[in-house]
């Protein structure tokens, strides 16, 4: 259908003044890695499965071991992960706002011009998503540094993956603000992490931001599909690119990311346990002593 029949306007103008464009960006092609991901995005439950086996398999490996330093490439690990976040938000955000700005929340919600138009906000969606996987090596650190695995790190892990993935291939159109908000939120936290492996003590209240972006990242995630809701059920899918499955898994995916890092927060930084010096410990640790719950490995979409 022509873009000007079916939104009103001309969705291949929607884009902003980019001040340099990269060549890997320039050719960026959405249609071949949308087919790819089409005939693929099911793989993902086989390396959900294969993520689960492994690090608790390796949970029990190192019960009885010492642990793991790794300071160094723990180091690089995060200096590395941040700086991709950092080039995905400078290079996603202007889209978003430029929408915003200039045709409005429905358009931010309904019309996927992102990715279908955009080819700089495109490519950095699309690797977004194939991120997800080498992410899981988080985890890997955490268990052969003997370090409290919580349900929250593993589950979120595995759901955004798997949401990710199954969102590209339909082209969700609010997944423009998941990803820009997700790689705002990782911007900051891989920095905190990295400049916590290189031996920096960043004061305790920038990690107690960090987790409440991450809350405020679920509350807005759960406002974009209820928009989305309304929108969709006022227009239909001809006019709001977007499945009723999608906004129903990813509002229970939202909505379960909010009560499981409130709960975080409030233990972290307000149970009486916090308030003098002392982090909960969970089940789904394998260290042998009590350890610090520290929120610079719990993670947020």
């Amino acid at each position: 259908m022509d873009p000007m029949t079916r939104w009103g306007y001309d969705i291949s103008e929607v884009k902003p003044n980019y001040s340099y464009i990269f060549d890997f960006e320039a050719h960026f092609t959405h249609q071949k890695t949308r087919v790819w991901m089409q005939n693929n995005w099911t793989y993902v439950f086989w390396y959900s499965g294969v993520y689960i086996f492994v690090i608790f398999v390796g949970q029990q490996f190192m019960a009885n071991r010492p642990r793991f330093e790794l300071r160094g490439l723990l180091a690089l690990w995060n200096t590395m992960l941040a700086m991709f976040s950092i080039m995905g938000a400078f290079r996603t955000a202007p889209e978003l706002i430029h929408v915003l700005k200039n045709y409005g929340l429905f358009h931010s919600v309904c019309v996927p011009s992102y990715i279908e138009h955009d080819r700089v906000c495109g490519f950095w969606t699309w690797v977004f998503v194939l991120s997800k996987l080498p992410e899981l090596g988080d985890t890997i650190f955490i268990v052969l540094r003997k370090q409290p695995l919580i349900f929250l790190h593993w589950y979120h892990h595995i759901t955004v993956l798997m949401y990710s993935w199954f969102s590209y291939q339909e082209y969700t159109a609010s997944a423009r603000w998941f990803v820009v908000m997700n790689y705002c939120v990782h911007s900051l936290m891989y920095t905190y992490y990295a400049l916590k492996a290189l031996k920096f003590n960043p004061p305790r209240f920038i990690s107690m931001v960090i987790t409440a972006l991450q809350l405020t990242q679920m509350i807005v995630g759960c406002a974009i599909n209820i928009w989305a809701y309304d929108f969709l059920q006022q227009t239909g899918h001809a006019a709001c690119n977007i499945s009723w499955t999608n906004i129903k898994l990813s509002i229970a995916m939202y909505a379960s990311y909010f009560i499981l890092f409130a709960r975080f927060f409030h233990l972290t930084y307000l149970s009486n346990n916090a308030r003098k010096g002392k982090r909960p410990v969970t089940s789904g640790t394998t260290s042998q002593q009590p350890k610090q719950l520290d929120s610079n490995k719990v993670k947020a979409q």
